[in-house]
């Protein structure tokens, strides 16, 4: 029978007590994560915004606002989570009026010992967070989903990019 492979909990010590991950030893590499999510909205909400008839603003200019300083705040929020040199940050939004969605997509770069997959989920989910909170004095069934990783570079793991689409 074969032995099953134990994976090593790199965020506990031999005590089980937390600890950040001991990156001192890891090359400086070029980091790339893309992450995308979506907002779904009332025809009237998806209307309001593309029009930027909202009475906060413009949604979607805030929101990348929002998004890149969540990326640039993932270490404050996320335990655990190493802080960065982030070199860019860049967050677009695909309109689809057909089904009144949002799409958030989201690149984070950085040079750095640990990867940005974190960074660029966060700048995606504070995006959404914020269409949220600017449009729902009118909409209160906003639906935020499918927030995943597309794709990451750099590092001892290599390359990886997501298969399918959510």
């Amino acid at each position: 029978m074969k032995k099953k492979k134990v994976m090593k909990l790199t965020h506990f010590d031999k005590k089980w007590k937390s600890q950040m991950v001991d990156v001192s030893g890891k090359d400086v590499t070029m980091r790339l994560a893309r992450a995308s999510g979506r907002v779904l909205l009332k025809p009237e909400t998806f209307k309001m915004i593309k029009n930027k008839n909202i009475s906060k603003g413009d949604v979607l200019e805030v929101a990348r606002l929002a998004g890149i300083m969540g990326a640039k705040r993932t270490s404050e929020l996320i335990p655990l989570c190493h802080p960065l040199k982030i070199t860019s940050v860049n967050i677009d939004f695909k309109l689809d009026n057909k089904i009144n969605m949002i799409e958030i997509q989201s690149t984070v770069k950085a040079n750095d010992k640990t990867g940005v997959e974190m960074e660029a989920l966060a700048a995606v989910s504070i995006a959404a967070l914020t269409i949220y909170d600017m449009c729902k004095s009118v909409d209160r069934e906003i639906e935020i989903k499918n927030i995943f990783l597309m794709e990451k570079s750099g590092g001892k793991s290599g390359h990886f990019k997501r298969r399918r689409n959510s």
